[in-house]
């Protein structure tokens, strides 16, 4: 007796069919074959983007040592793949323009300021100068600034965090100012003063998060709806705002 087993084998499990039926059972299983191929996953064009567009400019303080924290906080930022470079603060004009030109170029669509001490002092002045070049500003944060600052111009949110037993002041905003201002007291927060507010972990993480939700939020910048003039009547002086404090978090 002779086996066909090894025929059956030879021919793909097909051996006791007829020619023509074994020729259809293998072209169909080979178009099954090509369909799953031209459906799988393709696992090396899955990797996550990175945050693209994005810049975070970095402003030390007075004499350009005694904000180290910022160098911290620009390497984990670096390391989340989001480009951040650090500045001292005295040629803060000629970061704000290079701030402009990777704007214009399309290289960065998302604008983001941090500044201590001094380098917060001028995060106000930044913020005015990229607005006239018409360079909107997602996120300005300022840690501690020493002197009485007032914000104007287009920045979609800017926190200033101040220790208000310490150096730091509060930022105060004008008529001008078209987006959202928060003054953050963190004198409850252990181990922050004026030179460790860059410094402390509670504190770059804070930084970090706001950075982190302004890229993830996109580019955009929604408009701020102005508030309708107040009619005052003649003789009556209007009393000035006085700036808010909201506690830390």
């Amino acid at each position: 007796m002779t086996s066909n087993s090894g025929n059956a084998a030879r021919s793909g499990g097909f051996g006791s069919l007829p020619a023509s039926r074994r020729g259809a059972l293998k072209t169909a299983a080979l178009a099954v074959l090509l369909f799953s191929v031209v459906l799988a996953p393709r696992h090396a064009e899955a990797a996550p983007a990175s945050p693209a567009g994005a810049r975070v400019y970095l402003m030390r303080g007075v004499l350009n040592i005694f904000s180290l924290g910022l160098d911290q906080i620009a390497a984990r930022l670096q390391a989340q793949g989001i480009p951040a470079s650090v500045h001292n603060y005295i040629p803060w004009a000629s970061v704000a323009d290079d701030a402009a030109a990777e704007y214009r170029s399309g290289r960065a669509n998302i604008i983001i300021l941090v500044g201590h001490s001094s380098g917060a002092t001028c995060l106000p002045a930044m913020v005015e100068r990229l607005s006239q070049q018409g360079v909107p500003v997602k996120l300005a944060i300022g840690l501690d600034s020493v002197f009485h600052t007032s914000l104007s111009g287009r920045v979609g949110k800017y926190i200033n965090f101040y220790v208000a037993n310490g150096a730091g002041t509060p930022v105060v905003g004008t008529r001008n100012l078209q987006g959202t201002l928060e003054n953050v007291d963190v004198e409850n927060v252990p181990g922050v003063g004026h030179l460790t507010i860059d410094k402390n972990e509670v504190m770059q993480q804070k930084v970090i998060a706001a950075i982190d939700a302004a890229v993830a939020s996109g580019p955009g910048i929604a408009p701020v709806p102005r508030a309708a003039p107040v009619a005052r009547k003649p003789g009556v002086a209007t009393p000035a705002a006085s700036p808010k404090r909201a506690a830390a978090n």
